[in-house]
């Protein structure tokens, strides 16, 4: 009994792949993870510190243990409230919404790598398929073209070396797809990471994918467009207040702390003078913290929060210098490669197919060298090649640039 050979996968489109990357990524889950664990932050920083209860035993005389004998022995109860000075707790919570910000952007921004990298990884895919396609196809022409150089050559029209030739073609185009099947293998495992799938999961692309290639607006608008839209730029904006808030915080540690508190002490036993019974004593108390020691606690928080101060604008400003430079380089590059596409698909290819059919038609009837055939197989072969590298390296471009053609349409 014949196994079963495994049903090949449905293809799987951009759009698809995509979706699964958003719902089952790993790192988005574990980004989207901590911004949810950051939101639960401000509450708590800016609550009041939890009261304290005590109770205790009040100037007990340790000869005899007696509740009633002292006058001044008493169980007291005791509720004491910690209270920061004003505006400590406003900013503390400030500079963690902040933090909660900046930790939700910072998913935003994983989540659009993510679609970025699965674009690049996907169109890497239609590359190489159609390469081994191109590769599949050129073995088969020069299959045929051995076999027209071994007829020529068994009837005395032909030579040995135009056999050899072809054969060395055939040997160097195989040894170029094993290549090609080792990358895909490669970028097939990565794509699957990136989807949170088992790396031996095999993907199959859709065999025709769309070529249009649009015309993006101008440098500026893109430029404008990514410092308005980009979440990296954002979340760092946030950072940038965050410490702010807790610079004007550490201003705020050379103001003392409050603690109030307030006891009831249960006296028992008489007065033994006027016979009474004792009256139960209540407390009132108010004390702060001294801010002593500034110069070397708050002098030096101060310090250290204005250098963070410091060290998150220069990032900021960094991240936008960096995100201007990714939009030129990946205009730039775009638009060379849809030059590329666009002359390789109008002119070089379809003149390069015709040169080849004329010079086959011309090689059978010995009008042709069959050397110049050759050379003008392999270099139609190339320029096909180069046509599917131009056109998905011009997608990984746009992939670069956070778009895809349906993001550009109105």
């Amino acid at each position: 009994v014949w196994a079963a050979e495994p049903a090949a996968p449905a293809p799987l489109t951009l759009k698809q792949a995509e979706q699964l990357a958003l719902s089952a990524n790993a790192g988005l889950a574990a980004a989207r993870a901590s911004a949810q664990a950051a939101a639960e932050m401000a509450p708590q920083v800016g609550s009041l510190p939890d009261p304290v209860l005590s109770v205790g035993a009040i100037s007990l005389p340790v000869d005899s243990w007696s509740m009633t004998r002292e006058a001044m022995t008493q169980v007291q109860l005791g509720l004491s409230q910690g209270i920061p000075f004003p505006g400590k707790l406003a900013l503390r919570s400030e500079a963690a919404r902040q933090d909660a910000a900046a930790a939700a952007l910072d998913a935003d921004e994983f989540s659009l790598g993510l679609i970025r990298n699965v674009r690049i990884r996907w169109w890497n895919l239609v590359y190489l398929d159609r390469a081994l396609e191109i590769v599949d196809s050129n073995k088969k022409l020069l299959r045929q073209f051995i076999h027209v150089a071994e007829v020529k050559y068994q009837v005395g029209k032909g030579l040995q070396q135009d056999v050899l030739l072809a054969q060395l073609e055939l040997s160097r185009l195989t040894d170029a797809e094993i290549g090609m099947k080792a990358a895909r293998q490669n970028e097939q495992a990565a794509l699957d990471a990136l989807l949170n799938r088992p790396a031996s999961d095999a993907i199959a692309v859709p065999k025709q994918v769309d070529e249009a290639l649009p015309q993006l607006p101008d440098e500026d608008a893109l430029l404008a467009q990514a410092l308005a839209s980009r979440p990296l730029l954002a979340r760092d904006a946030r950072v940038v207040e965050a410490a702010d808030a807790r610079v004007a915080l550490a201003k705020k540690g050379y103001e003392p702390d409050f603690k109030l508190g307030a006891a009831y002490g249960f006296r028992q036993g008489t007065d033994p003078v006027g016979g009474q019974r004792r009256p139960d004593l209540a407390s009132v108390t108010l004390s702060m913290t001294l801010p002593f020691f500034t110069g070397a606690k708050q002098d030096g928080e101060l310090a250290q929060r204005r250098a963070e101060q410091a060290r998150a604008e220069y990032r900021r400003q960094d991240a936008m210098q960096a995100v201007r430079a990714e939009v030129v380089q990946a205009l730039a590059d775009y638009r060379q490669a849809r030059e590329q596409v666009l002359l390789y698909k109008s002119g070089i290819v379809p003149q390069a197919s015709q040169t080849v059919a004329s010079m086959m038609a011309g090689y059978q009837v010995n009008k042709v060298d069959f050397l110049n055939l050759i050379r003008a197989q392999i270099t139609l072969y190339n320029y096909e090649t180069q046509y599917w590298k131009a056109l998905t390296g011009a997608r990984q471009d746009l992939a670069r640039l956070g778009l895809e053609p349906r993001d550009l349409l109105d």
